[in-house]
């Protein structure tokens, strides 16, 4: 507009001067006596000329100063032929002076040329600023760009320091927060720190339900009672929470938002409202070693303006939001860590409780088994190996008939006893129905007439009567375990009495009968493996009221009692059908109208043994002899034995076979007895469990006498292990006799050893 201006100014001028040199003035007449008369405005102007001369000189002075003392105006010389045409203004304006008074040619010459030069000055100022004036209008617009680039950088700057802020805000709040790992504590000083940093008026925190498929409101600056905070929760298949969770950033909620509206804490009419996701820890199941990643989930936190204030939310606020919202997530993912790792060590200290009590538990079982194996050795154990011992000695007496028939059944009777401890006492210690058959030959009438010995006295005790028949049919010479038949014969004599009070006692064995017995239901399980090259023996015992009553005919499986596991599992009916069975047999029950066991019925096979002198079979049968037994007469044997009872029987079998014997109680006293001994021992028989040093030291240390000839090395025990001979073998001995110990075993197993040394 100013340009304007001056083009019209010049353009009136301009008008003006043409319109006055086409006019034409007349010439004025400036004579009179009024105050402007001729004298008066030639002073006038004399003065005025001489001022506007004055101040032209002037102006250049000011001009030179202006260039000498600014080195930031880069057109200098400018400044010059601004100088040059003020003072030759002035310099025309001084010489006009002088022309109101008379004058010489010289000073009209000097005007002359004083206005000739002004004019050329003014003219070359002139076009000078038409190429000036581009150059200056460029300086005023680097003038505006760098005024420009200053706002700019100004506000870069103050953008700074407001990152700055946030950033020391975020740093303040990040502190704050890791102050704690508990969840609660991190998200209530989450939802006060960002109310103090952001003036909020309310912030709350929604976490997941995967059970229920809801949000909760668990978390909220205005606090409201556990019961409020309980009723609010929203779908999560709400749009607005899934497209939080499906957006990183911050998310603005509308005012007609059911989350924004939850969020208000009870104000009706709240302000700007923004969400922003904050990702849960992915749980990991530790219990199969490998983590298994499940579905990730979110909560969302939800940050509510005042409603009387106008701000809205500024770009820096949000970024302060999502920075703080991914510290809360790590906040949140280490507590859960820390919660995972508590509650791992929990269970790690109870599982360690419960091993500890289980390990309690187990070392007093343990110690409950040694002291009941102890009980049952020293009570029982040991004291029939001495009596076992003893009735081998007497069945080598003149005895009479009668005799000879008590002596025999205790040594059956007794065997059967010492079979059943070893069986108690096997089970305890591996802990399992560990159960093993001794197949040799035996005569099975000489043990069917013992059996029926023992029934008959038990029969006497109860006040029953007892009946006893054998088939002319059924082999004398067989090949089984004659102690677990004896033993079972016993327990079916037992489970009868246990039914009754009185009645009259049926023994029978009978040959099987393939066609008359063939459709027995009891006995078709084990009918399959039958082969011709066995012999099938059936033993039928039952109860009846009368000698003329018959037993009943309906036969059904005696359904087994229900004993306790552990030391009577050798004693019970399933027991017995076990053994049994690996005899292939079978073993079933008859009941009567109350549904007690009337009789009882047992087939078991047998392998028939060629015929053969009876001396042998009864040598192997190893239960009880009466036939004469080998003389050891002068052999010197020493005995080692820490109990006294078992050290006298077996020091009376060694005098019995002629024996010189010595004996000890110690493994100590043993080798102290080769030192002082006035003959050397032949024999030393040693008992392998002994305190302080059992019977393989005992026999290695011998093995390192420095002499030419070692005494033979025999062991007793009453192990029934498999690996014990082989352990006897590399401690350097010669035999092994297992407990209890007969006169005839004993005989045989040193006739052996010295046969060999």
């Amino acid at each position: 507009m100013l340009r304007a201006l001056c083009h019209g100014l010049l353009l009136s001028s301009l008008l003006f001067c043409a319109s006055a040199l086409q006019i034409g003035f007349p010439r004025c007449n400036c004579d009179g006596d009024s105050l402007w008369s001729t004298e008066s405005i030639l002073q006038c102007q004399k003065v005025s000329d001489f001022l506007i001369a004055a101040a032209y000189f002037s102006i250049p002075l000011e001009l030179i100063y202006f260039a000498t003392c600014s080195n930031l105006f880069p057109f200098k010389w400018i400044v010059f032929l601004f100088g040059a045409f003020i003072v030759l203004c002035g310099l025309t304006h001084l010489l006009n002076v002088f022309t109101y008074e008379p004058h010489s040619f010289l000073l009209m010459l000097s005007l002359t040329i004083s206005k000739f030069f002004t004019a050329l000055v003014s003219f070359a100022t002139a076009i000078t600023l038409l190429t000036l004036i581009p150059q200056l209008l460029r300086v005023k617009v680097r003038e505006n760009f760098l005024r420009i680039k200053a706002r700019e950088l100004d506000r870069e700057v103050g953008e700074m320091k407001r990152q700055e802020e946030a950033s020391w805000h975020v740093r303040m709040l990040t502190q704050e927060i890791r102050r704690s790992l508990d969840r609660h504590t991190i998200l209530y000083t989450t939802l006060v720190e960002l109310s103090k940093t952001l003036g909020l008026q309310n912030c709350a925190v929604w976490m997941p339900n995967e059970s229920t498929g809801e949000m909760n409101l668990t978390h909220e600056l205005r606090q409201r009672s556990s019961s409020d905070l309980s009723s609010h929760s929203i779908a999560i298949d709400d749009p607005d929470v899934m497209e939080i969770t499906e957006t990183k950033g911050v998310k603005m909620l509308r005012p007609e938002s059911m989350l924004a509206s939850a969020s208000s804490g009870g104000m009706h009419e709240p302000g700007a409202v923004a969400a922003i996701r904050m990702p849960m820890l992915k749980v990991s199941n530790f219990k199969g070693g490998t983590p298994q990643i499940v579905e990730a989930s979110y909560a969302i936190l939800v940050l509510v303006l005042p409603r009387d204030d106008s701000r809205v939310w500024s770009y820096q606020e949000l970024e302060i939001i999502e920075v703080v919202a991914d510290q809360v997530a790590v906040a949140l993912s280490h507590a859960a860590v820390l919660e995972e790792s508590q509650l791992m060590r929990e269970k790690l200290v109870e599982q360690n409780r419960a091993l500890l009590n289980a390990k309690q538990n187990a070392m007093m079982a343990s110690e409950a088994r040694n002291s009941f194996q102890r009980a049952m050795s020293q009570g029982m154990r040991r004291p029939i190996h001495s009596i076992l011992g003893l009735l081998s000695i007497m069945q080598q007496e003149k005895l009479s008939q009668e005799q000879r028939l008590v002596v025999n059944t205790i040594a059956k009777t007794s065997s059967v006893v010492s079979t059943l401890i070893s069986d108690v006492m096997d089970t305890s210690t591996i802990n399992s129905e560990h159960l093993s058959l001794v197949m040799r030959p035996f005569h099975l009438h000489s043990m069917i007439k013992e059996a029926a010995n023992v029934v008959r006295c038990l029969c006497d005790c109860r006040g029953f009567g007892f009946g006893f028949r054998v088939d002319n049919a059924v082999p004398d010479r067989v090949v089984g375990d004659e102690r677990r038949i004896f033993h079972v014969i016993l327990h079916i004599i037992a489970t009868l009495f246990n039914g009754h009070n009185e009645g009259f006692v049926t023994f029978g064995v009978l040959n099987y009968d393939e066609v008359k017995d063939g459709q027995d239901q009891g006995w078709v399980p084990w009918k399959s493996s039958f082969s011709e090259r066995y012999t099938c023996v059936k033993f039928e015992i039952g109860i009846k009221r009368s000698q003329n009553d018959e037993p009943g005919s309906s036969t059904v499986q005696l359904a087994p009692k229900s004993y306790s596991k552990g030391f009577e599992m050798g004693l019970n009916f399933s027991m017995c059908k076990k053994l049994v069975q690996m005899m292939q047999g079978n073993i079933w029950a008859v009941p009567n109208s109350q549904g007690i066991a009337q009789s009882i019925t047992l087939v078991i096979q047998f392998q028939p043994q060629p015929l053969t002198p009876v001396s042998d079979v009864g040598e192997s049968s190893g239960l009880y002899h009466t036939s004469s037994v080998p003389n050891f007469k002068g052999l010197r044997v020493l005995l080692v034995d820490n109990d006294d009872d078992n050290r006298a029987v077996t020091r009376k079998l060694l005098e019995k076979l002629g024996c010189s014997v010595s004996s000890v109680t110690s493994g100590i006293q043993c080798l102290s007895s080769f030192a002082t001994a006035s003959m050397p021992f032949q024999l030393v028989m040693v008992d392998l469990h002994m305190p302080k040093m059992d019977g393989f030291e005992v026999a290695m240390r011998i093995r390192k006498f420095r002499s030419r000839c070692w005494p033979a090395v025999v062991a007793l025990t009453a192990s029934a292990e498999d690996d014990v001979w082989d352990r006897c073998l590399q401690c350097g001995m010669n035999g092994l006799i297992r407990k209890p110990v007969t006169l005839h075993t004993m005989a045989e197993e040193l006739h052996r050893v010295l046969q060999n040394t």
